[in-house]
């Protein structure tokens, strides 16, 4: 990627990041002290998405390498998975800064088509993970708590949206999603004519792409369940964040209470989607998902408050990566990189 496009991305980072810290809904004596009640579990917190982060990452690698050597070290793919989540935190609506951040970090090492296809098959893993574990989360539900009538009809509901969502991702991944996704555009006013306009200058691209997105189920299905048991499993080690945090205030909860909570907290937050960091949903979808099973609300108000500090401290971190390791890279014809 260019220095300058680089650093356009850095600054909206360092921007977003000076904007969430002047609009913290709490007074920072206040939050001071519940980080000093947090303890050792406030790093333990941050230490664990390393690890979460890792096997987004080979998730992500998995589709870069299409069953043969990857031109672009895993570590490269490992900064670029940080800072792009870094970017779509920070980002109102989702997925407007991390991913272009990644396609352009990529391109230089696999070109343009594959590293936008393999971007947008990674989201598309890590979207179809949500509704997977939504899913699950709802048979684990049933199997484990009482299900009144108000419960099963909302259960029930999210339930159908989740199996109408996974088969139109199956159906999208078989034929692919750049093209359809373009011409929804297309009826949409205020973008309707950028849409066509791209669409007419970049068939042929956009066509390869969904060429790539359809072979990665239909020809290579082992990348394919690999990559969304990887991100599967990130969601679940996720909930261990829950529950460290629960851990703080109280020793009688369970972690598949955490797996439910954090499931509802989700799914609430993402129906917010278009506020920076989903501010003030997380919040309140953990004092309902925690208020729903019988624990105390407060409990979720500070388990949502650590959960920000959290993103926060990774928000810093991912904006800072993007300024290093990001030496000029030459691909040479037998796959090798020249490092200058």
């Amino acid at each position: 990627m260019k220095e300058k496009f680089r650093n356009i991305f850095w600054f909206f980072g360092i921007f977003a990041i000076v904007v969430m810290l002047c609009t913290f809904d709490m007074d920072y004596q206040e939050l001071w002290h519940n980080l000093r009640k947090a303890g050792y579990w406030l790093p333990a917190v941050v230490l664990l998405w390393v690890f979460i982060y890792f096997l987004n990452t080979c998730s992500w690698y998995a589709i870069i390498r299409d069953g043969k050597h990857a031109r672009v070290p895993f570590w490269k793919v490992y900064k670029f998975t940080v800072s792009g989540f870094a970017l779509n935190y920070a980002t109102p609506v989702g997925l407007m800064g991390g991913e272009p951040y990644r396609i352009m970090e990529l391109t230089p090492y696999v070109g343009a088509s594959k590293a936008t296809s393999s971007v947008i098959l990674y989201v598309m893993m890590h979207i179809f993970s949500h509704f997977c574990f939504w899913l699950f989360s709802v048979v684990l539900y049933i199997m484990i708590e009482p299900v009144n009538m108000a419960m099963g009809l909302l259960l029930a509901v999210v339930g159908v949206c989740c199996l109408i969502a996974i088969y139109f991702f199956m159906k999208g991944y078989r034929k692919g999603m750049a093209v359809r996704t373009l011409k929804l555009l297309c009826h949409i006013p205020l973008i309707r004519k950028w849409a066509q306009h791209f669409i007419l200058e970049k068939n042929d691209v956009l066509e390869r792409v969904d060429k790539q997105i359809a072979e990665l189920h239909g020809q290579r299905r082992s990348t394919f369940y690999l990559s969304l048991g990887l991100e599967f499993l990130a969601r679940i080690i996720g909930c261990i964040e829950v529950f460290f945090i629960l851990n703080i205030l109280t020793t009688d909860v369970s972690f598949v209470s955490c797996v439910l909570i954090m499931a509802f907290t989700s799914l609430f937050a993402n129906l917010f989607f278009f506020s920076p960091m989903q501010l003030g949903a997380r919040e309140g979808g953990f004092a309902l998902a925690t208020g729903g099973l019988a624990i105390s609300s407060a409990f979720g108000v500070y388990t949502g408050l650590i959960t920000r500090v959290r993103e926060l401290i990774w928000i810093v971190i991912g904006v800072l990566l993007m300024k290093f390791g990001n030496g000029t890279e030459k691909i040479k014809r037998n796959g090798e990189i020249d490092r200058h």
